[in-house]
């Protein structure tokens, strides 16, 4: 699975052929078919366990009460940093690449990456009514629709520095929601 998960991060779900899956876990084109319906459910799968990962970075960041709430939402985004400076920022996120490539195909994957974007929402919005709560953000402060900005706005960042292969876009993101939207 993680083998697929790589083809599938590198080539996108369009350019990820099961025949070039199957080659790079190692295993029969026979295998795929016997275990996985369709590239679809496959795809989905993938998904999924991308996600396992990201929802354990949420849970040690933004979920994480031990630490300050503006705190964990730096270290959320400094995460997203990190992940995509080790990677050399060529593949992005998994989530947003399906959102624009897969959601147009697969029914079943829009919907799973709306419920994902959807946690992801709730989590932002919980550690920033944490920092209402601390004081650290005004009482008047919309957790809900500024978590989904915080998103959208994260994503729409992650994929600008893929294309540009460039930290900048996510930096810039950073810089305006801890210097402007959230100080």
């Amino acid at each position: 699975m993680t083998e697929g998960l790589r083809v599938v991060q590198a080539r996108g779900f369009e350019g990820a052929s099961v025949r070039d899956i199957v080659r790079a876990a190692g295993v029969p084109q026979g295998s795929f078919t016997n275990h996985f319906a369709s590239k679809e459910a496959f795809c989905l799968e993938v998904l999924d366990l991308y996600f396992e990962g990201v929802r354990a970075m949420i849970g040690r960041t933004l979920r994480n009460d031990s630490l300050p709430p503006l705190t964990r939402l730096r270290a959320f985004v400094d995460a997203q940093l990190k992940y995509l400076n080790r990677i050399g920022w060529r593949n992005g996120c998994l989530i947003g690449n399906f959102s624009a490539e897969a959601s147009e195909h697969s029914e079943i994957i829009r919907t799973r990456i709306v419920e994902i974007f959807e946690e992801m929402r709730q989590s932002v919005a919980y550690c920033l009514r944490a920092a209402v709560k601390s004081g650290k953000l005004p009482r008047k402060t919309e957790c809900d629709e500024v978590g989904g900005f915080v998103v959208a706005s994260l994503q729409g960042a992650i994929l600008q520095s893929k294309a540009e292969r460039s930290s900048v876009p996510l930096e810039r993101f950073k810089h305006l929601i801890f210097s402007t939207l959230l100080r």
